[in-house]
């Protein structure tokens, strides 16, 4: 997986370039299969604005943006927001594994036709 770190009218120092590093790879930790993180900071009048760009499998892409007087700061917010989206991200594809198929609606269980689970076996 690849993480791109990029700043905007400021420096990060290599100290704060490792947080958010650090920060950014324990995103796999809720899906695993990332393709690419780019964090952006960017340094206004009165704040540090962290934005966060997550790609996953299936062009599944992911963004969080958040302010704060600190990168560090900024950064935490924004990867709880991402968290968050992976979080139900994953729930929502585990959750519908199985249920539609390709070709038409939902496949019924056997309780759906009782007559047939009713049926004598051949001997």
């Amino acid at each position: 997986m690849h993480i791109e770190i990029s700043s905007r009218h400021c420096q990060l120092t290599d100290e704060q370039q490792t947080y958010v590093r650090e920060k950014a790879g324990k995103l796999l930790k809720y899906f695993g299969r990332l393709m690419s993180i780019e964090v952006a900071v960017d340094h206004g009048k009165h704040a540090f604005e962290v934005e966060i760009l997550v790609s996953a499998e299936h062009k599944h892409d992911f963004v969080a943006r958040e302010s704060a007087s600190t990168p560090e700061a900024a950064t935490d917010l924004c990867v709880h927001k991402i968290e968050q989206q992976l979080r139900r991200y994953k729930e929502k594809v585990q959750q519908h594994k199985g249920e539609m198929t390709h070709d038409g609606p939902p496949r019924r269980s056997a309780e759906a036709y009782p007559a047939a689970a009713s049926e004598p076996e051949a001997e």
